[in-house]
């Protein structure tokens, strides 16, 4: 039986805060004992705990009742918390194992335990402060990846290549504000596209921050040969559809809702409304089929889905490009690992049949204002013929 989208995030939710609860009780847990155990009070520690442990559900919650900046700094603490809990959680599990293996050979005597366990404390805590310390400069830090790729298609008008900036996964609202938009602004005017091209997740959960702070309007980009295009990401779906496309729309950026539009250069470019739409009453998908039907013969095609599934499923299409989105390419490792299982393509570039795929790692992030073994990225890509 299939479920609606309600039962389907009902369920989700369902898991995320059981896992949630259940390793910050994990967390809670292993930091009361080492403290007890070498006779300090832990009235004050669970106090702190449960106020840090607290401020994800709460900010996510508030921010969705109404927004303003102390939400925003709730937000923020809770989504550093997130980090601290992925980190503190793999270093406690492995500090657990290592003293699971030792006891038979008693290596470490039961008198020694409460130290060992205070040390242990101290010392997972404070790496784990730092590893989010180092995780916050990089996430500030964005790069622009470069491609340069051949097409058998042809372009018309003269033009022989068109060059393209692809922004993914900004998620504009509490956390990335208007600092990342004036820094993406920049880094798109260094790259002097033809068009630029916002590949879903331009809104992160809720249209409340961004409208109070009016973000968007803090993205300001060169003049463009074929102007600005978008699609939709899941977030934008989250972040109520029929709210989020019309802001967009109002900062003079299109929203490519399964629309097939074609450029004076030749290019045809289509723009996909996210997976999430299948699952969402009175919504749906267009083939891709039917899309492609619409394109010009001969004609370079570009693709944009936010989400990088069926990608083999291009091979032997007319589809020359697809860019997506989604993956964060884990944000944080070893989540990263996670994500090249679950994709044929996580991140990076890759050819199906004719087709490239290129997919961001995202310019913004979800939850932790960190990130770890990734790089928040841009994508900068000049497509041409190949040469006869």
């Amino acid at each position: 039986m299939d479920l609606t989208r309600r039962q389907q995030m009902a369920i989700f939710l369902t898991v995320v805060l059981t896992v949630y609860i259940l390793t910050n009780l994990y967390l809670w847990f292993k930091g009361r004992r080492a403290l007890s155990g070498a006779g300090y009070g832990t009235a004050w520690y669970t106090v702190a705990f449960v106020a840090l442990a607290s401020t994800f559900v709460i900010g996510k919650f508030l921010e969705h009742s109404f927004t303003n900046v102390f939400t925003d700094i709730v937000n923020v603490i809770g989504g550093f918390w997130m980090g601290f809990m992925l980190y503190g959680f793999l270093a406690w599990l492995i500090a657990d194992i290592l003293i699971l293996v030792q006891k038979p050979f008693h290596l470490v005597t039961p008198e020694l335990l409460p130290k060992i366990r205070l040390w242990l404390f101290a010392v997972i805590s404070t790496g784990t402060l730092l590893l989010i310390i180092i995780g916050f400069f990089n996430a500030i830090s964005p790069v622009t990846r470069h491609y340069e790729l051949e097409t058998e298609s042809r372009f018309s008008g003269g033009n022989t290549e068109m060059k393209i900036v692809a922004v993914s996964d900004v998620h504009l609202g509490s956390i990335i504000r208007k600092r990342s938009m004036r820094h993406l602004s920049e880094m798109i005017e260094e790259e002097k596209p033809d068009i630029v091209l916002f590949l879903g997740d331009l809104i992160d959960g809720s249209i409340g921050p961004v409208l109070r702070g009016d973000l968007l309007s803090h993205l300001r980009l060169p003049d463009l040969t074929y102007g600005t295009l978008a699609i939709t990401g899941n977030h934008e779906f989250m972040s109520d559809l029929h709210k989020s496309i019309p802001y967009i729309e109002s900062k003079g950026i299109r929203v490519l809702k399964d629309e097939v539009i074609k450029l004076d250069n030749g290019v045809n470019i289509i723009g996909r409304l996210d997976r999430t739409a299948m699952h969402t009453p009175g919504s749906g998908r267009v083939p891709l089929e039917t899309l492609l039907a619409e394109t010009e013969k001969g004609a370079p095609v570009i693709l944009l889905d936010h989400q990088p599934y069926d990608l083999s499923q291009l091979a032997g299409t007319s589809v020359d490009l697809q860019l997506s989105g989604h993956t964060h390419n884990g944000q944080m490792w070893p989540l990263n690992l996670i994500t090249d299982r679950m994709f044929e393509l996580s991140h990076g570039h890759k050819v199906f049949g004719k087709t490239h795929v290129i997919v961001s790692s995202g310019f913004g992030l979800w939850g932790p204002r960190m990130r770890i073994g990734t790089r928040p990225d841009i994508l900068s890509i000049i497509l041409r013929e190949k040469s006869e």
